[in-house]
């Protein structure tokens, strides 16, 4: 399914056929570093992550995490989405891309579509990014958003301490009509 398309990207839901890019995406170095070790040493694992992390989400909550293809050649080379997890109040955007194509504007590109298909498909108020205090890219890239940095907290008693970024989607007048 296609959730939406920018000038360079098209952006759709990840099938089981995406388990190669995957599988290339979640063994990158600074996916491991800064976003974790999902442990997709197989191509079934890679199939196991589509089917219990993204295609379940779209199931429940109706997004997710999303194929970002270039457009003109439909080669996958992130993931950007809505993620809802239990530890935290409100949907929060992730995103990451191959790094042969980092550095020229994709993730940005696919991170604003995505704030505008939280705010404009499913009317959220408000959107929350977390991101490891180290990884200066993402923090860049979400203050480029327009998120504020918010606070420091940790999805579990023990895990690495992240921050957390939000913005308002929606402005107060726009809640009352």
């Amino acid at each position: 399914m296609n959730i939406g398309t920018t000038e360079r990207l098209s952006i759709s839901q990840l099938r089981l056929t995406d388990a190669p890019f995957i599988f290339e995406l979640l063994n990158d170095p600074d996916w491991i570093r800064y976003i974790g070790d999902r442990n997709i040493k197989t191509l079934d694992n890679a199939l196991d992550y589509i089917s219990n992390g993204p295609m379940k989400s779209y199931l429940l909550n109706g997004f997710g995490l999303y194929r970002v293809a270039i457009q003109e050649t439909g080669t996958p080379i992130g993931m950007c989405g809505l993620i809802k997890r239990e530890e935290i109040a409100d949907v929060d955007i992730g995103y990451a891309v191959l790094q042969q194509y980092r550095g020229k504007g994709y993730a940005f590109e696919a991170a604003a579509a995505m704030v505008e298909h939280a705010k404009n498909d499913w009317n959220l108020q408000r959107l929350v990014a977390i991101t490891s205090p180290e990884n200066n890219n993402s923090i860049q890239l979400l203050k480029k958003l327009g998120m504020k940095f918010e606070k420091k907290m940790r999805l579990t008693p023990g895990s690495e301490e992240l921050n957390l970024f939000s913005m308002k989607l929606q402005a107060d007048e726009d809640l009352n009509l």
